[in-house]
């Protein structure tokens, strides 16, 4: 449905679909909760691969059949108008690339740490989780400080016909 007309879409129909929507992306979040209970294990097990697996997806399935097809064809298009405007320039400065690079190869130091060297992040240390959880957003944020092209050359590992193309 395009947005001339979004007032056909009952109200209750939009908001508890985003509701729903919402609560599939957070039930794997109620894992952790789950498993801190004292519940017996075999029903934590099964709660836990149930918000975790199966959950989500059924969630939103009833989401989208509460939603319709008009409300969800409004979501989908705002939520894609929103990563268009947030997706990354295509071509970038060769500074701008170099940077990314260095971030993306930063991002792998904490894993080389963790495997040969875990005397210096032990498990048992909560700075470990930091370190890893920051060297994860960097990683992200390095795929865009790279730009566009990047990743087409990206996309380019997964077809199997694609060919690097050097310039002279």
């Amino acid at each position: 449905m395009s947005s001339e007309n979004p007032r056909k879409i009952p109200p209750w129909r939009l908001y508890s679909g985003i509701a729903l929507i919402a609560l599939s992306l957070l039930m794997p979040l109620f894992s952790v909760w789950i498993i801190a209970s004292s519940l017996p294990a075999w029903l934590k097990a099964s709660l836990v691969g149930l918000v975790s697996v199966g959950g989500p997806e059924i969630m939103a399935f009833i989401a989208v059949a509460v939603l319709g097809k008009e409300a969800f064809d409004l979501i989908m298009g705002r939520a894609l108008g929103l990563l268009k405007r947030i997706a990354p320039s295509a071509s970038v400065s060769r500074f701008r690339y170099r940077l990314g690079l260095l971030l993306m190869i930063i991002t792998f130091v904490p894993s080389y740490v963790v495997a040969y060297s875990p005397s210096w992040l032990p498990d048992s240390s909560p700075a470990r989780l930091y370190v890893c959880l920051s060297a994860d957003v960097l990683f992200v944020i390095s795929l865009f400080v790279l730009g566009g092209d990047f990743w087409d050359k990206l996309r380019a590992l997964f077809i199997y016909e694609a060919r690097a193309v050097f310039p002279d």
